[in-house]
């Protein structure tokens, strides 16, 4: 993501590749508040405990970290509040489904600009076991091995 596509990447869920399989991902715009944005410009948002939980034929975003504005007063945000996500009532259905039934959760990826308006890439994902997560770590650290081996030989020859 450039800034010639329009996109700005205001966070990651970092832990979410490392604790969660992801099966699909999809792109939704955030219901906010002023204050809100203006914290995210500045970078001010934390995504890692967060999730998406369908009420009412609704999906929201739920424990999403959003520091307060520092210069706005009274009419600040709170900063955990559970935050409305715009979706198509199709894909909110297809959604709805797959979580009731096959024990999938809904993750948010990323919160990122894109022209002007605040988006969050949410994923689809079913939670991985212990061992799942070890083996995660092994391949992690064999293909950081290897780097380390291909850059030592470039430098030796």
């Amino acid at each position: 993501m450039t800034q010639n596509d329009g996109i700005k990447l205001i966070c990651k869920n970092r832990k979410a590749f490392f604790n969660f399989e992801i099966e699909d991902t999809f792109e939704a715009g955030i219901s906010l508040l002023g204050s809100e944005v203006k914290s995210l410009r500045s970078g001010k948002a934390n995504l890692s405990d967060s999730y998406g939980k369908i009420v009412d034929g609704e999906l929201f975003l739920v424990d999403a970290h959003i520091s307060p504005y520092a210069q706005a007063n009274r009419e600040n945000h709170e900063p955990l509040r559970d935050r409305k996500l715009l979706i198509h009532k199709r894909e909110l259905k297809r959604l709805t489904g797959k979580v009731a039934e096959r024990g999938f959760s809904l993750i948010p990826l990323k919160m990122y600009f894109k022209r002007g308006r605040v988006k969050v890439e949410m994923a689809l994902a079913r939670g991985k076991k212990t061992y799942d997560k070890r083996e995660t770590i092994k391949k992690k650290d064999q293909r950081r091995e290897l780097e380390r081996l291909v850059k030592y030989r470039q430098r030796s020859s």
